[in-house]
C-alpha cells in the first residue's frame, strides 16, 4: 500500500512513521509513505503557496496551482493502477472504520492533500480530489494530523502489518459495535480477579461471553451504533 502526502509540514510525520506498527510496515515493505513539500511546485523566488480569498474575507487560501502540479507530478513519478486522491477537509464524509477497511482493498495508492489556512481553492476539491475526508465534526490547524490518522487506520488493513490477523477483524467498530472487554496476567490485580469464564479453556463459552460484553459495552457506550451491530449479527 502506497500513501504520497502532499503537505506544507512533513516534519509532522516524523514522529508517528518512526514508531510502532507504521514503523515496521514499512521496514517489511508493506507499506509505503512519501512526502511531498508542496512548496516544491511553485515557480516564484518566495515559494508562495497561498494567497487572499476574492470576495474579501479573512485569512489565505491555498492556490490551485501547486496543488495540481504536485499531484500530477506524482501521478507521473510513482504510477499505481489503482490510485485516489483524498483531500482531508472538515467538508468531508466522515472517516470510519469501514471506510478504512474499504480503501486499504480497493487502492494500490492513496494521494493525500493536506488542506491549511482557510482551506484550499473550490477547484481543487471540484476537478482534482476524487473525495473529501474529514475525521470528526471540529477544525484543526491543517490536514497533516488527519492525514496520520488515516495512513494509521488503513495501514492496519494491510496483510501483515499486525501481529495477528484476527487483531484487525475484532477491534472496536471491525462488527459494527465496540469491542469486548480484555485482561492479561496476573489472574488477580489487588484483588480484582479476571471473569472466570476467560480461564475456563470453553472456547466456545468465551465467545459467548465476549459477544455479550461487546454488545452491552456497545449499548451503554455508543447506542448510536446498535443498529450497526444487530446488522453485523444478522449477517453473520
Amino acid at each position: 500500500m502506497q500513501f504520497d502526502v502532499l503537505t506544507l509540514f512533513p516534519g509532522m510525520f516524523e514522529g508517528p512513521l518512526t514508531e510502532s506498527i507504521l514503523q515496521k510496515g514499512r521496514e517489511k515493505g508493506l507499506i509505503v509513505v512519501r512526502l511531498h513539500q508542496l512548496r516544491d511546485y511553485t515557480h516564484d523566488r518566495h515559494r508562495q503557496v497561498d494567497d487572499t480569498p476574492y470576495g474579501g474575507g479573512g485569512g489565505m487560501v491555498l492556490m490551485p496551482g501547486p496543488v495540481f502540479e504536485g499531484v500530477e507530478t506524482i501521478r507521473r513519478a510513482h504510477p499505481a493502477r489503482r490510485s485516489r486522491v483524498i483531500l482531508l477537509s472538515p467538508q468531508g464524509r466522515p472517516f470510519a472504520q469501514d471506510r478504512a477497511v474499504e480503501l486499504a482493498s480497493s487502492y494500490d495508492r492513496l494521494i493525500l492533500i493536506c488542506g491549511r489556512y482557510e482551506g484550499v481553492d473550490e477547484r481543487v476539491r471540484e476537478f482534482l480530489a476524487d473525495e473529501e475526508v474529514s475525521i470528526g465534526d471540529y477544525v484543526l490547524t491543517g490536514g497533516e494530523l488527519p492525514a496520520m490518522v488515516l495512513i494509521d487506520a488503513v495501514s492496519r488493513q494491510v496483510p501483515g502489518i499486525l501481529g495477528s490477523p484476527r487483531s484487525a477483524e475484532e477491534d472496536s467498530f471491525a462488527r459494527g459495535g465496540l469491542e469486548y472487554p480484555q485482561y492479561t496476567k496476573p489472574s488477580t490485580f489487588r484483588g480484582k480477579a479476571v471473569p472466570e469464564v476467560l480461564l475456563s479453556g470453553n472456547h466456545s463459552e468465551i465467545e459467548a461471553w465476549r459477544r455479550r460484553k461487546a454488545r452491552e459495552a456497545t449499548e451503554s457506550k455508543r447506542p448510536d451504533l446498535m443498529e450497526d451491530l444487530d446488522t453485523a449479527e444478522e449477517a453473520e
